[in-house]
């Protein structure tokens, strides 16, 4: 008997507040290329037809979310998020658990990185849809690394290609990342993204080479980065 197929969840957690970017709005309300950041991620997102929901834990009183269009679609869902972001994360797998089989894939992605191509999306997932674990976009370094003392002393230059800069979407088997997300917390630690939550029990996640433009809005600064990075994947067509 063939082995059903899995399906695809996402959350997207938006309940920071984005203290390194200084401002009074919340960086995924803030306009970028004629919409809000959160519009950008959403519907990308929504693009890509094997998701099934993206569940946004957030504050979902806030009134800017009536500003985002993309949540009116039947496919988004937004619920209450949590005091950090892997407490969102556990939201949103709460929230699935009902539809969702513990072999289904989950994608965790920032609202925060709208510059994310359907491309690099559908390359994470086609490349990790058999795998037992998962795995997450990262892209590779190309400055020259130096590891630092805690009072800026240079101890050595290490090998980047060594080294990747982990991004989002990270696809996990639902069941397992909240077994990993969990155990961290239980134990009063507080993972850094899903794949170290993964790492914490002894599962290894897969690195699928992703771009580069796929930057995460920090500063205010990284506004107009993406700005320069939309406009130039909308010439390219590669959204």
């Amino acid at each position: 008997m063939m082995k059903p197929s899995s399906n695809y969840w996402a959350i997207v957690p938006a309940a920071g507040v984005g203290r390194r970017f200084s401002a009074d709005i919340p960086k995924q309300f803030h306009q970028l290329h004629g919409e809000l950041v959160a519009q950008h991620t959403l519907s990308r997102l929504l693009s890509i037809t094997k998701i099934k929901r993206i569940v946004a834990p957030c504050d979902p009183s806030s009134g800017y979310w009536s500003r985002v269009k993309a949540t009116s679609s039947s496919r988004v869902q937004l619920i209450l998020g949590g005091e950090t972001r892997a407490r969102s994360v556990l939201n949103g797998l709460v929230a699935i658990q009902q539809d969702a089989n513990p072999d289904d894939w989950v994608l965790v992605h920032d609202m925060a990185r709208p510059c994310v191509t359907c491309m690099d999306i559908n390359k994470l997932i086609g490349n990790l849809e058999e795998h037992p674990v998962g795995g997450f976009l990262a892209a590779p370094i190309n400055e020259t690394l130096k590891l630092v003392t805690s009072d800026n002393k240079v101890t050595k230059t290490v090998d980047r290609n060594r080294y990747r800069i982990a991004q989002t979407p990270q696809m996990f088997r639902a069941g397992m990342l909240q077994e990993a997300i969990q155990s961290m917390l239980e134990n009063q630690l507080e993972p850094t993204d899903e794949a170290s939550a993964i790492e914490y029990i002894g599962k290894q996640a897969m690195v699928i080479n992703g771009r580069q433009d796929n930057i995460k809005i920090t500063r205010r600064e990284d506004l107009m980065i993406a700005e320069a990075i939309l406009q130039d994947q909308e010439k390219q067509g590669c959204v």
